[in-house]
């Protein structure tokens, strides 16, 4: 059972419990589409706070409540006294009054902790600096929708510390899998973090390789994933993180050293001719917007499962 339990990093979950969200994605799936929805969370408020912005995240979660019967209560931080100086933990001790859930995207991970400590109500990460375990749900039920399973060879090329690619490798490492990551060595995950995905990976028997040549790293493999070299914050080392990425654009060269039934996924947003090229997005082998509508049932399936 999850009720109650934070969704902050994939690996505080054990691999069942990642199979069964999976499962149950797949089944919130079903209910949308036949129109059929149940109601858990008739009665429940969850509060959704963004110090940054979102379409996907905001727009997946929102509906996601609305559909399972509760109602979302969503705030940007400048509309919070939050942004004028109070404190997180007096913002969760007042939401915990009222709510039933917190969601947060936010610029520190360590927020989410301190949400989840002082609200004493389960709390999901939306999105922080170090992981978004929404969205690696939404893209390994993408690859089983594809492949009929999980267990395919995926490629990540790009920022090797990226925080999307952190939340792979834990669900990797958790599940067994094999991940290639192409990138330069000096982008690398926070030691902590790298160590704890390691030894997860030794008890599961995941392959999790870093690639300088990204030739190399996507040879043979069924999914090549990308992300903006970017992210929000960064805007200070913006110019050395482009100088250091510049040879490590997904095209569609690059996709013909993947196996011919590969397809490419990406977060979103994507900016066409820096990450990746126009022509492997918008293309054929681009499974990125069955990735994004996937976020809608993994995100109803969290909810659905952690709120008590």
């Amino acid at each position: 059972m999850l009720k109650g339990k934070n969704v902050i990093t994939l690996l505080d979950f054990e691999k069942y419990e990642l199979e069964e969200l999976l499962e149950l994605s797949f089944r919130m799936k079903e209910f949308v589409l036949s129109n059929s929805v149940p109601k858990p969370l008739t009665g429940k408020i969850v509060a959704l706070l963004f110090e940054k912005p979102s379409t996907r995240t905001r727009a997946s979660t929102q509906a996601a409540i609305s559909l399972l019967g509760g109602y979302p209560m969503v705030f940007n931080k400048d509309e919070l006294q939050w942004s004028r100086g109070e404190p997180p933990e007096d913002t969760a001790r007042v939401l915990a009054r009222y709510t039933s859930a917190i969601g947060a995207r936010v610029l520190k991970h360590e927020t989410l902790y301190t949400l989840a400590e002082y609200s004493k109500k389960p709390v999901v990460n939306l999105l922080s600096n170090l992981g978004h375990p929404l969205q690696i749900l939404a893209d390994y039920m993408t690859v089983k929708e594809k492949f009929g399973r999980y267990d395919v060879k995926l490629a990540f090329v790009g920022d090797g510390g990226d925080n999307i690619l952190i939340s792979l490798m834990e669900f990797a490492a958790k599940m067994g899998l094999e991940i290639h990551v192409a990138s330069p060595k000096e982008l690398r995950p926070p030691q902590d973090i790298w160590k704890r995905i390691e030894e997860e990976a030794e008890r599961s028997g995941a392959v999790i390789e870093y690639f300088e040549d990204p030739y190399e790293a996507v040879r043979g493999v069924q999914a090549v994933y990308t992300d903006v070299w970017v992210s929000m914050g960064e805007e200070s080392i913006a110019q050395r993180k482009i100088e250091l990425l510049k040879n490590y654009r997904v095209t569609k060269d690059l996709m013909k050293y993947a196996s011919k039934e590969a397809i490419f996924l990406h977060c979103l947003p994507a900016n066409r001719g820096q990450e990746v090229d126009a022509d492997v997005i918008d293309g054929p082998q681009s499974a990125v917007w069955d990735e994004a509508e996937n976020r809608l049932y993994t995100a109803m399936a969290v909810f659905a499962s952690i709120i008590p």
